[in-house]
C-alpha cells in the first residue's frame, strides 16, 4: 500500500499545485524556510539521557492554539522536550511569535513522500509523535511505525466528508488507521467513526474537545473594550454583528442584516472578521456595491463613524469578538457546509447564531443547542431572522450569552485527561 502512495504522490502533487500554488500566493508567507518542506530542517540539539523527545505537528493557528494548554502540561514534566512543526505559514507565524522559547525546535512539516519524510524524521528522531485532528498523513505514520514509534492522535474529529472519503477505500482506511497508536477522540460520535474505519477500540479513548480548555486571550476590561470599539469607528451603545470566520457570499448576507436592521431603527454597526485575510480585496469589492461606510485593520486609523469594521488581521480573532454583540459563525450558509468553531464565542459568552452547515462540529452544535445556547437558522433567511431578533431584544441576548458561558465552562477538562494519559504513556516506553 504504501508503495502505490509512494508512486501516486508525485503526480497528485502536481495536480493539486495549481490550486494550493495559488492560495499560498494570496496568503504569503511561504517562501520562509521552505527547505524544511523538503526534509531539511535543521537539526534539533543532541539527546539527553532520560529525556523524552515529542514531535508535535500542528496544522495551523486553530490547532495550535487548541495544543497550548497540553503543552503546557506536558512542560510541567522535566524529563521532556518538545519539536514542533506546523504547515501554514500564519500557523508558522504564530509558532515563531509565541512558542520558540518552550520548545527545543520549531519548524515547518515536510510533504508526505518519502525522502521528504524520513529525511525529517531522522533529523528529529522522537519519542512520540503527536498529531492534531485530521491530520492524518500516510508516509509519516509509515515511518513512525519502521521506528517502533507511537504516533497518537490528539483531539481526534472525523468530519461527515472525511468519514465519508475514507469510508469509500475500505481495505486502505484500515491499513491508514491501523497505524495510529491510540486517539483521544473529541466526542463519542468521532470516536465511534473512527472505530468504523478500523482503528481497534482498545485505542480509543473519548476525552472530550481540548479547544474548550483554551485560554482566551486578553481579556479586555470595559474600558479597553470601548477603546477597541472607537477603533472600528463604533459608539459604545451601538449594536455591534460580528461575522466570525466568514466565508465567500456570507459577507453578502451579513450586509444583508445590518441593512435590515438599520430599517427597524437599529444603531446596528458590522463587524467583519473573514476566514483568510487575504480575501480583503473580494470583501471590498462587495462593500463598495453597498452605501456603506468602511475601513480595514491593515488600513489607516478610524477617523470617523462606520458601518462597517473588517479585521483583516491574523490572530486577533479572540480580542475582536469581545467589541461584539450578537456573533454569526462563519462557513454555516450554503453552499459551505463545515462551519466555523462557536466554542471561542461561547466562552466569551456572547449570544451565537450559526447557519444549517455545520458539519465540522456537529457534536457541539448538539450540545449548545439542547442547552439553548446558541440558535441553528435552517436557512439564510432563517439564519437572518434569528440575528435580527438577538438584535432587537436585549433579554434573548442575555440569556443566551449566560447559557453559552455556562455550557463552556461544564465542558472543560479534556486537556489534563489527555496529559495524564501521555505521562503515563510515556512512562510505559
Amino acid at each position: 500500500m504504501i508503495l502505490l502512495y509512494r508512486i501516486l504522490f508525485p503526480f497528485m502533487l502536481l495536480l493539486g499545485l495549481p490550486y494550493y500554488g495559488s492560495r499560498m500566493l494570496k496568503r504569503g508567507g511561504y517562501g520562509r524556510d521552505l527547505h524544511h518542506r523538503f526534509g531539511l530542517m535543521d537539526r534539533p540539539p543532541a539527546r539527553r539521557t532520560g529525556v523524552k523527545r515529542i514531535w508535535i505537528q500542528a496544522v495551523s493557528v486553530g490547532e495550535l492554539r487548541a495544543l497550548q494548554p497540553i503543552m503546557e502540561g506536558l512542560q510541567t514534566r522535566s524529563n521532556v522536550e518538545i519539536v514542533l512543526t506546523t504547515t501554514t505559514s500564519t500557523g508558522y507565524a504564530l509558532v515563531e511569535e509565541h512558542y520558540t522559547r518552550c520548545c527545543l525546535k520549531t519548524g515547518l512539516f515536510p510533504l508526505d513522500w518519502a525522502p521528504f519524510c524520513a529525511n525529517t524524521w531522522d533529523r528529529i528522531d522522537p519519542d512520540l509523535s503527536l498529531l492534531m485532528e485530521g491530520d492524518i498523513w500516510p508516509e509519516h505514520l509509515h515511518q513512525a511505525n519502521k521506528r517502533n514509534v507511537p504516533v497518537i492522535l490528539i483531539n481526534g474529529r472525523m468530519s461527515d466528508r472525511s468519514f465519508r472519503r475514507y469510508s469509500k477505500f475500505g481495505n486502505s482506511a484500515k491499513w491508514l488507521f491501523g497505524k495510529i497508536s491510540h486517539v483521544f477522540a473529541a466526542s463519542s460520535i468521532d470516536a465511534q467513526r473512527f472505530a468504523e474505519l478500523g482503528l481497534p477500540k482498545d485505542r480509543l479513548e473519548t476525552t472530550g474537545n481540548v479547544k474548550f480548555d483554551v485560554r482566551v486571550e486578553p481579556i479586555l476590561d470595559e474600558t479597553a473594550r470601548s477603546r477597541l470599539r472607537a477603533e472600528m469607528g463604533f459608539a459604545d451603545n451601538s449594536l455591534v454583528l460580528l461575522g466570525s470566520s466568514t466565508w465567500p457570499g456570507e459577507e453578502a448576507f451579513l450586509l444583508q442584516v445590518l441593512q435590515e436592521a438599520r430599517r427597524e431603527g437599529l444603531d446596528a454597526r458590522l463587524l467583519i472578521a473573514p476566514r483568510h485575510a487575504e480575501r480583503r480585496k473580494e470583501i471590498r469589492r462587495e462593500l463598495e456595491r453597498h452605501a456603506v461606510r468602511f475601513s480595514f485593520r491593515t488600513g489607516e486609523a478610524v477617523t470617523s463613524p462606520l458601518d462597517v469594521y473588517v479585521g483583516d488581521t491574523t490572530g486577533e480573532l479572540a480580542m475582536l469578538t469581545q467589541a461584539a454583540d450578537v456573533v454569526f459563525v462563519g462557513k454555516s450558509l450554503p453552499p459551505h457546509t463545515e462551519g466555523q468553531t462557536p466554542i471561542e464565542a461561547a466562552a466569551l459568552g456572547l449570544p451565537i447564531v450559526y447557519g444549517p452547515g455545520m458539519g465540522n462540529f456537529r457534536r457541539v452544535c448538539q450540545s449548545l443547542e439542547a442547552e439553548n445556547a446558541a440558535w441553528r437558522g435552517i436557512d439564510a433567511s432563517d439564519a437572518e431572522q434569528k440575528l435580527l431578533q438577538l438584535l432587537r431584544d436585549p433579554a434573548k441576548r442575555l440569556s443566551l450569552a449566560r447559557a453559552a458561558r455556562n455550557w463552556h465552562a461544564r465542558n472543560q477538562g479534556a486537556a489534563q485527561r489527555i496529559v495524564n494519559s501521555l505521562a503515563q504513556k510515556l512512562e510505559a516506553q
